[in-house]
């Protein structure tokens, strides 16, 4: 699969140099590389598959180790995005972006979502583990936005009743990534991947996405963006919703009322 410049020249470094470790039973790449996506502003995501009698050892010497592949600027570890074993680094002469996963083999086997891409191994050890262990991409769970979502509305219509703003256009911003683009995703048969890509998965239905984020720190503005995120997102839980959804409707009135009393000046 065709990688632009200067991604290609510094993988390719840091191949060669992952080769000659023989702590290591392989490297593979995920990302946008799988998709056919990579362009010059892409990121490169690298599995790294540590053997488990080094692998703690590597672990802690992550900052180390990255330093190694080329010109590292800054890198810190991946707790905020729930995955410890994660260094998010930054190198320069290229400037890129490039994530490395350090994980033992039997890691490599469970809990993926995606099929990445061997680009060197010992013994067809990740290849074996792949095609033994396919991906598995979780379901979206309608039931678990629904016994949300009106407790995430009240709790912007109070963010706009008390004044704070930024707060509401935050929430909004929360809803638009975890709710309203995996539904609309899903609804068109797409993976449900927050609103990576939304402009050009599903562009008929950029109108309606605009129409769910305020640039003015407008209490009217606000307001509206807030009202058409609950219009799109009854849309495609319709669209979407089994007989066995449980939709609360009690709550559902209850917020949408306490919206619009906070949008009249009442409360």
């Amino acid at each position: 699969m065709p990688i632009p410049e200067p991604q290609r020249g510094f993988l390719e470094q840091i191949v060669s140099h992952l080769k000659k470790d023989d702590r290591l039973l392989g490297v593979a790449i995920g990302g946008s590389y799988l998709r056919g996506e990579m362009d010059e502003y892409s990121d490169l995501d690298l599995i790294i598959v540590v053997n488990d009698a080094y692998y703690q050892r590597i672990l802690n010497e992550r900052q180390l180790f990255a330093s190694q592949l080329g010109s590292l600027l800054v890198a810190f570890t991946g707790e905020h995005v729930g995955e410890p074993r994660l260094l998010i680094c930054l190198y320069e002469n290229p400037l890129l972006h490039v994530d490395l996963k350090f994980l033992l083999l039997q890691d490599f086997t469970i809990a993926r979502i995606e099929d990445p891409i061997v680009l060197w191994e010992q013994k067809d050890l990740l290849t074996l583990a792949i095609k033994d262990n396919p991906r598995y991409y979780p379901p979206l769970d309608l039931q678990w936005i629904e016994d949300r979502f009106w407790v995430w509305i009240h709790y912007i219509a109070a963010k706009l009743g008390r004044g704070e703003l930024f707060e509401a256009i935050d929430a909004l911003s929360f809803i638009r990534g975890q709710v309203l683009a995996p539904l609309a995703k899903i609804q068109a048969g797409k993976l449900s991947r927050g609103v990576r890509n939304l402009e050009t998965e599903l562009p008929h239905l950029l109108p309606d996405f605009c129409q769910t984020m305020s640039i003015q720190h407008d209490h009217h503005e606000i307001a509206k963006a807030v009202q058409h995120s609950i219009y799109l997102y009854r849309q495609f839980r319709d669209a979407l919703k089994t007989p066995a959804l449980i939709v609360h409707s009690s709550a559902e009135i209850a917020s949408t009322q306490y919206l619009q009393a906070v949008v009249d000046g009442k409360k």
